[in-house]
């Protein structure tokens, strides 16, 4: 009789992963168009020319200095608190954990892994780029500048690009580089711009960056949101290598060349809800595969004996079933002993202890019941 298996949460995502890809049949990866190249041409001249001018202390800088004087956050005290909470939205660890989860109900339904392996590569550029020129520029932000009217570079400050406004274009911009239609493509872009510019602007108002780290950040998500076509043939080589090494752990564990502590493990992620069945190592043509030995796991006697019966011919049925069968088997009860009294009994030692046998005391408790009382 054959029993259907209940499947965890994790086994039914798996199970689905194993399917082949559904996407929509217009859905194209993006190419490194002519298009693109120009804008990755802007935008990395623009990028460079911010640098320069930031290095060269010109009026970019004295800018900053007017708006920090200027400070907007007691221009327009009324925003602030409402501003705090925007500001969040460009905060890598929040901002990842919301976009990794819708990304991820993308990958179960397109039965793929190509969206979490972009956003992934797209966050591992972010934090080299932007991680290696803030610290090798090391500027100080506005609350800790030392000198009125300078660049504060090489001070040991990490706030140029600004980190909240790249990621930002990246972590938003991300979901309508991977959209799947056109008109949802052109709906996400204006709603990442939004979101970008907001979050670059709310970091001015609050005084913690300058206005040339806000533009050097949105260059920087910018570059690498451009740049990702030319990453789509890692990102294919990655999907398919975690593939690979899934189905080659999935073998292991179906020919018994696994621990069984590892098979308990690795049991949710290799199934694929219940199709493969997975064994630790056990005992194969004789011999011990993967040093475990599985025990044979016990039978009830009524069950082994209806097994027996049923597939055993009709001539020997009768003569192999009745010593073995419960209802055939003689009762068998054990000689019956005189019953004796609790005095009347003789003391056991017990198996290794030191006490000597008091075989006296049968004796002694035999004689009177009560002392004689006498002169």
């Amino acid at each position: 009789m054959r029993t259907d298996q209940i499947l965890t949460r994790l086994e039914r995502v798996f199970a689905r992963l194993d399917r082949e890809p559904e996407r929509p049949a217009h859905l194209q990866t993006p190419q490194m168009s002519r298009h693109r190249v120009v804008l990755l041409g802007s935008t990395l001249a623009f990028y460079l020319a911010i640098v320069v001018a930031v290095l060269t202390t010109s009026w970019l800088v004295r800018l900053d200095w007017q708006i920090m004087f200027f400070r907007p956050y007691e221009q327009w005290p009324q925003l602030h608190a409402f501003l705090d909470y925007l500001v969040v939205l460009g905060q890598r660890g929040p901002t990842a954990v919301m976009v990794a989860a819708w990304l991820g109900w993308r990958s179960w339904r397109q039965h793929t892994l190509r969206p979490l392996i972009t956003l992934g590569v797209a966050l591992l550029l972010l934090n080299i780029t932007v991680g290696s020129v803030k610290l090798g520029l090391g500027r100080l932000g506005p609350h800790y500048a030392t000198e009125i009217g300078s660049a504060e570079l090489f001070a040991g400050g990490d706030i140029f690009p600004s980190g909240h406004t790249a990621n930002a274009v990246v972590t938003w911009g991300i979901l309508a580089y991977l959209a799947s239609t056109g008109v949802t493509r052109r709906v996400l872009s204006v709603v990442s711009a939004v979101v970008s510019l907001s979050v670059g602007a709310t970091t001015v108002y609050l005084g913690t960056h300058w206005v040339s780290d806000v533009l050097l950040g949105w260059s920087a998500g910018l570059l690498i949101l451009l740049a990702l076509p030319w990453f789509e043939p890692l990102i294919a080589r990655t999907e398919t290598y975690v593939f690979d090494v899934r189905e080659l752990l999935r073998r292991r564990a179906e020919t018994g060349r696994m621990p069984a502590p590892v098979v308990s493990v690795l049991t949710p992620l290799l199934s694929a809800g219940g199709k493969w069945q997975l064994r630790p190592a056990t005992e194969v043509a004789g011999g011990a595969v993967g040093g475990v030995v599985e025990e044979p796991v016990p039978q009830p006697v009524r069950d082994t004996v209806a097994a027996a019966t049923a597939t055993a011919p009709a001539s020997t049925t009768a003569t192999a079933a009745a010593p073995h069968s419960p209802t055939t088997r003689p009762a068998v009860h054990p000689a019956g002993r005189p019953h004796v009294i609790r005095s009347e009994r003789t003391p056991v030692t017990p198996v290794g202890s030191r006490r000597p046998a008091h075989t006296e005391r049968a004796a002694a408790r035999g004689a009177a019941a009560r002392p004689v009382a006498g002169g």
